[in-house]
């Protein structure tokens, strides 16, 4: 989980629910779409099923010739970071990742990336590197506690080991390099230094990996580097960050690390951190001019943008209402902002990176509940329809903390299940990669409860997810319209549990339950689609807070 000073992003990023206008048709995808691959639906084995009575209470029109997009392979991403144990050396974590198939996963974090030494073994952090590290929101200073990359404990993923675990998990990487040493570090000239450390970085990675971010939230309090100890400084930078400063280091970043590229004939991308609500609805002065301020400095030396949004209000406990629709409200408005914020700088479109999400709800154990698993398949939807390039959700494995856990699997703290044991998110996550296409088509309906995300595979099948946000069921009735539909469709729909309220600790899949307290079925790959013929059209029941994922044959 992160640190409990980042409630303070959260508390511009994400609560506003800002009115700005509709989605613009620009380029936010861009090189992400570099590895994009067609295709191939996998019909799966099943079980025949009856389809419900023809009175259907929702309809749901598909418009197949009317394509929105491509999908990115990108935006079923994860995060892991420096403690979860090395990786390599658990079989059932890495055959889990796998079967997800996140594509890419981000390291080495999260906040710790402003205090990683990457080619550093324990204890020997870079000599101009001070013991004590300031921050902005108000904690005691203290000795740092530094993470360094040729950590070989077993209970840290060293540099080396990620780059093991990504050619295990058929993944790609994105990398965060540590920007704050260019603001604490007490050389004659630390941004110089930070920027070459991070080029030999690119050095190292040999062409390996293609994102590279400049940093992590560097407007927040809570990181290191937004406040500096000027005494110590001997470049005269100024005690406070701003994103002036941000940009004009980011240019010095940026052709380090690309003539570092040049070097090894790689071809990489720099992404430069922003916030993704317009400037009224921001805390402070330093975040209210942040955007403007990198633009306006760096500019072409940015190749994407980096966001972060965690949904949901900071600490408060959230119904499964307001989880469920912050994930369409939020998803919508950030790009919408950026592209206003292209227009009002006069730059070319970016593409988006989200390098963080989740939710923030606690008290009702929300992040470990099936109503995560849920809002996930919003996310994932709503990434697809408006066009995000990238997106890694946070995390793999953090620490269970009472059910506040964003990770994906148990890290072995969690009662009553063992380690590596998947959340519901993880099944969400996987069915909708395994049901959605390539290519985003439209679709309507006559119901404000159900959320449809419609697409088609480059083989032919269509893929059709089902968001019942409510808590009645709902007898839902598909017309496929510019679509030559075969003879069968399969589903899968996924449920929660009896547990805690509406916020269950399970997931059902077609009825079958988790072998433990929490989770869902052990034997996921073994589990049979439900199967009905499409001679008298495609009618499917949705339970109240479900999720439908459909493929339909082709003719």
């Amino acid at each position: 989980m992160k640190s409990a000073a980042f409630h303070l992003l959260i508390f511009v990023t994400c609560l506003a629910g800002f009115a700005i206008g509709p989605l613009q048709a620009q380029n936010t995808q861009g090189f992400f779409l570099n590895d994009f691959k067609p295709q191939k639906a996998i019909i799966p084995s099943y079980l025949d099923c009856k389809q419900p009575d023809p009175s259907s209470t929702v309809s749901v029109i598909v418009n197949f010739a009317d394509t929105l997009s491509k999908v990115s392979p990108y935006i079923y991403g994860n995060n892991a970071n420096t403690y979860m144990t090395n990786m390599v050396d658990q079989p059932e974590l890495i055959k889990a990742i796998r079967t997800l198939s996140p594509h890419i996963i981000r390291y080495p974090g999260g906040n710790l990336s402003n205090v990683f030494f990457w080619d550093a073994k324990p204890g020997n952090k870079p000599a101009d590197v001070p013991d004590t590290i300031l921050y902005g929101d108000n904690r005691k200073p203290k000795r740092e506690n530094f993470f360094y990359g040729m950590n070989g404990n077993p209970s840290t993923l060293s540099v080396d080991n990620y780059y093991k675990m990504l050619q295990m998990t058929n993944s790609t990487g994105i990398i965060c390099v540590n920007y704050g040493y260019g603001r604490y570090g007490t050389s004659p000239h630390p941004v110089q230094q930070a920027a070459h450390y991070a080029a030999n970085w690119v050095r190292y990675d040999k062409g390996r990996t293609k994102y590279w971010e400049i940093g992590n939230e560097n407007y927040g309090p809570w990181q290191a580097g937004y406040v500096i100890d000027t005494a110590k400084s001997k470049d005269h930078q100024p005690r406070y960050i701003s994103g002036e400063l941000y940009g004009s280091h980011l240019k010095i970043f940026a052709d380090s690390m690309r003539a570092a590229a040049r070097e090894i004939h790689s071809d990489i991308h720099i992404g430069a951190v922003i916030l993704e609500t317009p400037k009224q609805t921001r805390r402070g002065e330093i975040e209210k001019g942040w955007n403007d301020g990198v633009l306006d400095m760096a500019k072409q030396a940015i190749d994407f943008y980096i966001i972060h949004c965690y949904y949901t209000p900071y600490e408060q406990n959230s119904s499964a209402a307001i989880v469920l629709a912050s994930a369409k409200k939020e998803t919508e408005r950030m790009v919408s902002y950026l592209n206003s914020l292209n227009s009002e700088k006069a730059v070319a479109p970016k593409p988006v990176a989200l390098t963080e999400w989740n939710i923030f709800a606690q008290g009702s154990m929300q992040c470990c509940s099936f109503i995560n698993g849920m809002h996930s398949a919003i996310v994932l939807g709503e990434l697809a329809k408006s066009k995000y390039g990238m997106a890694s959700r946070w995390n793999l494995a953090n620490g269970y903390s009472n059910g506040n856990d964003h990770g994906i699997f148990s890290k072995g703290d969690e009662p009553g299940v063992p380690r590596w044991n998947p959340r519901p998110a993880w099944y969400y996550m996987y069915y909708f990669q395994r049901c959605f296409g390539d290519h985003v088509v439209s679709n309507t309906t006559n119901n404000d409860t159900l959320l449809v995300y419609s697409s088609t595979f480059s083989s032919g099948e269509a893929g059709i997810v089902i968001v019942n946000t409510g808590t009645k069921a709902q007898n839902v009735s598909l017309q496929l319209h510019n679509f030559k539909a075969g003879k069968r469709f399969y589903f899968y729909t996924l449920t929660g549990g009896n547990d805690n309220g509406e916020f269950s600790q399970q997931v059902f899949v077609n009825g079958i339950g988790p072998q433990y307290r929490a989770g869902g079925p052990k034997d996921i790959e073994g589990i049979k689609a439900f199967s009905s013929t499409i001679k008298k059209g495609i009618r499917i029941d949705s339970p109240p807070r479900s999720v439908q994922f459909i493929i339909v044959d082709k003719k």
